[in-house]
């Protein structure tokens, strides 16, 4: 089955094509809703999305069922996201059918954080392991003009109540030159009073990020040493494959990472999939190229079909993103990150 964009039209040309081997590919990025409790600026406008029809969300027995069959296939690491994935009723069920799969040695989640705190004892029972959450800045005043939401409080408590329920806790920073450029010494240094990491990803020009202008890595670095010392590149640990680079600092519990999306591209060591809410298999964050699992799941087909249908997408897979030319690529996907996935 050729790799469609979402019209059903064959689009990715063979230059473009990676030639990846499903064995290759690790890491499932799992969208379960496109619902969000925030209205972050570079995610979402202030009168959110036309969402999806509930009909057209894959139902969690669905859900299910594919991240079997993508574990049959070599997939050890699965990570929740939305939308806001906290929004989705009974996602600990889910999550403790993934926990009950052979082969799977890491459940994540990334998060705003909002409603993370009342549930993160109940998560780690059912066998999350990692948590991601998003937060750009501890001012309050610039928290609100970020996400349109005063919760900068309800994230902070999060972040307590996570470590506490035994989760290994990552905090996700988007430098962005309009709102948050003199606060990431200080979002830094959460790496120092709590045995967490931090890491500073560029901003990419997907959806309504387009409209800002991130910080490289490079900077976030300098400022970083102007503040705290030498930084002291340091490999992670449960990285592989990953695309951050992390850094030592001294007097620090956690590691202090960059992704470099933009100013350093890492699409070579590429070894993720993700799924969109409606089950579109996407094969790289800023092509459309992809193949829709929905229709399979609900015409009766075979898990051999199925699988069968994912190894020849992911055959396909493209070499590289290419965000430095959005516009000049027709093929680009142009939807919001909340519609993506995160």
């Amino acid at each position: 089955m050729p790799v469609q964009n979402p019209a059903g039209e064959s689009v990715i040309s063979e230059e473009r094509i990676s030639s990846r081997r499903m064995g290759q590919i690790e890491y499932l990025r799992v969208s379960v809703t496109d619902k969000c409790n925030l209205r972050c600026r570079y995610c979402m406008p202030q009168e959110g999305i036309t969402r999806l029809a509930h009909d057209d969300i894959l139902r969690l027995e669905e859900w299910a069922r594919i991240i079997r069959i993508m574990q049959e296939l070599g997939i050890t690491k699965v990570r929740f996201t939305g939308g806001e994935p906290l929004v989705r009723k009974n996602l600990i069920q889910l999550i403790k059918d993934v926990h009950a799969l052979d082969g799977i040695s890491q459940i994540a989640m990334t998060t705003n954080g909002i409603l993370l705190g009342e549930q993160a004892a109940d998560l780690r029972e059912a066998g999350l392991t990692h948590v991601n959450i998003s937060l750009d800045t501890l001012n309050p005043r610039t928290f609100e003009e970020i996400t349109r939401v005063d919760a900068l409080n309800q994230v902070l408590s999060s972040i307590e109540k996570a470590l506490q329920a035994g989760l290994q806790v990552k905090i996700n920073c988007v430098p962005c030159q309009e709102w948050n450029g003199e606060d990431l010494t200080d979002i830094a240094a959460l790496a120092r009073q709590y045995p967490l990491d931090v890491r500073f990803i560029e901003l990419m020009p997907v959806g309504c990020g387009s409209q800002y202008h991130g910080i490289s890595s490079d900077r976030v670095l300098e400022k970083l040493e102007q503040q705290y010392g030498r930084a002291v590149p340091v490999q992670a640990n449960n990285e592989k494959g990953g695309p951050a680079k992390y850094y030592d600092f001294a007097g620090f519990q956690g590691k202090v990472g960059v992704i470099s999306a933009m100013s350093h591209q890492f699409c070579g060591s590429c070894n993720r999939i993700r799924m969109t809410a409606e089950g579109r298999l996407k094969l790289c964050l800023h092509y459309q190229d992809g193949i829709e699992l929905r229709p399979l799941l609900r015409e009766g087909r075979t898990d051999d079909e199925i699988r069968e249908a994912i190894v020849e997408a992911v055959r396909q897979k493209p070499r590289a993103h290419d965000f430095a030319h959005t516009a000049e690529h027709t093929d680009a996907d142009q939807r919001r990150m909340v519609q993506i996935g995160g």
